[in-house]
């Protein structure tokens, strides 16, 4: 598996896999998500033997994205960067290649200077898998809110 920079030709991809992993992320158009992979500081794909495994979209602090979740992190006033959203295709579940992605966002974090790492899960409707595997990763919870029909527990990852 090899985890690399989101490139043009993946977007179409990883808008299906975003598409097939909604609500646990939210909907986009081809234009919006070539809109966030713009705005963003970190976009990475997994990609394996079967084409694309996973895909990653980060924001660093100070960015223009309206994303009331984003806001939460950035009234917190840390250094963070934001993981908007990550999603790994059905066929590469249980191989590591959620591991692998943080893996790769957290070394980011850790060489661009950032305090932390942050993100959120749906708690309605509830996602078990992607709350155990943060809190697996050291994520504890720094809030929850409300938006639209989802209500999100807020997580950050200290970094040492």
């Amino acid at each position: 598996m090899e985890i690399r920079p989101l490139q043009p030709a993946d977007l179409a991809a990883v808008l299906a896999l975003n598409t097939a992993e909604v609500p646990n992320v939210g909907p986009l158009t081809a234009t919006t998500l070539a809109e966030l992979v713009a705005l963003s500081e970190l976009s990475l794909v997994a990609v394996d033997d079967d084409g694309l495994a996973g895909m990653l979209v980060a924001f660093a602090p100070g960015a223009p994205y309206g994303s009331p979740n984003y806001g939460f992190f950035e009234r917190r006033g840390t250094n963070h960067l934001y993981v908007d959203r990550v999603a790994v295709a059905a066929h590469a579940r249980r191989r590591g290649v959620a591991s692998a992605i943080y893996d790769a966002v957290e070394a980011h974090a850790r060489t661009t200077g950032r305090a932390e790492v942050t993100c959120e899960v749906n708690l309605e409707p509830r996602n078990d898998v992607s709350l155990a595997f943060h809190a697996a990763r050291g994520f504890v919870e720094v809030g929850q809110q409300a938006v639209g029909e989802h209500r999100v527990s807020l997580l950050a990852k200290p970094l040492a």
